[in-house]
């Protein structure tokens, strides 16, 4: 081999070894892990919560007469990447994605089945307060509801999934908060008394109040429990694979769109996004970037911003589909007329952003 090939071949080796270290994941019979310590944000599907998904209504109301909807509320999601090689994240963050520490998303110690576990109990609390939500915005009775019961705890044997809780200690109650302080009022070892519906029956229980182990001076009921529409009215939400608490005011917004006269966006395409409390207030979210960008790429005039996200949500092109402020159910009901009534009228982030 004359010299010339092999100074060519020397240089190319080190161009070629890190070539490979930045594709790889991991090197060959060492078990040396190589992906970055980072996950990438990007742009996820948008859902309409109008409509359907995989044969299935994503807001399926049973139990009461439903209005004819128009256009589209959609949900949005962001996508999150992880376990990436070099190569992969650098593609990621040249797409315009954001990369953001692994433990943003995984707590240290955490498996990918864990953070799936916790997004799932996230969503599933987000679809309860966006029931409660829309049924108060409504004036629609609700109703507390045994969804779960502690094992050795004093409402074993004594309640059931399903009971419906109609009052504490002679006080009616219509929301789990309520039974909460009406708990948190005694003492452990205090009787309470619950008037409770199980089945076509009523019934008084009485029950003794317990302690957690590590807190035995804090009275413990032992109880999980959501709010349920009352009258027979079911609300239910089918969306597989989405996780965490953001699709909440979305979600809420269908189930007043279904149960009320007119078309709530004017019969147009809406997007948005945000977190709903029981109380009907919209919360703040993280990836706002890319959910504004999903949302103008699938074609939507109108974009609902918490405005604790209003900031991020107009700094990147939009085009122009307005982004509009939105800080409770209420609001963002009052910003889709406002809009449709006359466009320029409705609350935009710039706007908000510069008062």
């Amino acid at each position: 081999m004359n010299r010339r090939t092999s100074t060519v071949l020397a240089g190319a080796l080190p161009v070629v070894a890190l070539t490979f270290l930045a594709m790889a994941d991991h090197i060959p019979g060492t078990g040396i892990d190589l992906t970055v310590p980072y996950a990438a944000e990007g742009p996820g599907p948008t859902f309409d919560t109008l409509g359907e998904y995989r044969g299935e209504k994503v807001v399926d109301i049973t139990g009461a007469d439903l209005d004819e909807t128009e256009g589209s509320l959609n949900m949005t999601t962001v996508e999150v990447r992880t376990g990436m090689t070099l190569a992969q994240a650098v593609r990621r963050w040249l797409s315009e994605d954001t990369l953001v520490p692994i433990d943003h998303f995984i707590r240290p110690g955490e498996t990918l089945e864990e953070v799936s576990e916790r997004n799932e109990a996230l969503f599933t609390s987000s679809e309860s307060a966006a029931t409660i939500a829309a049924m108060t915005y409504l004036d629609k009775p609700v109703q507390v509801r045994v969804v779960g019961i502690a094992e050795e705890s004093a409402a074993e044997g004594e309640l059931r999934d399903g009971d419906i809780i109609r009052a504490v200690d002679g006080t009616a109650v219509t929301l789990p908060i309520e039974v909460q302080e009406a708990v948190r009022a005694k003492n452990p070892g205090d009787r309470i008394r619950l008037e409770v519906v199980r089945g076509d029956g009523d019934r008084t229980i009485d029950v003794t109040l317990g302690s957690p182990a590590e807190q035995p001076d804090v009275p413990l009921l032992g109880v999980l429990m959501d709010a349920a529409p009352a009258d027979g009215v079911t609300v239910n939400y089918n969306l597989e694979d989405v996780g965490g608490p953001s699709a909440g005011m979305m979600f809420s917004l269908a189930v007043v769109d279904k149960l009320s006269e007119g078309a709530l966006n004017g019969g147009r395409f809406v997007a948005g996004t945000g977190t709903i409390a029981a109380t009907g207030d919209v919360g703040p979210i993280g990836g706002i970037v890319h959910k504004v960008r999903a949302a103008r790429d699938a074609g939507a005039e109108v974009f609902l911003s918490p405005s604790g996200n209003c900031a991020e949500a107009v700094s990147r092109d939009h085009g122009e589909m307005a982004v509009l402020k939105v800080d409770t159910l209420a609001e963002a009901i009052d910003q889709m007329a406002a809009y449709d009534a006359r466009p320029g009228s409705a609350l935009t982030c710039e706007d908000y952003l510069s008062n």
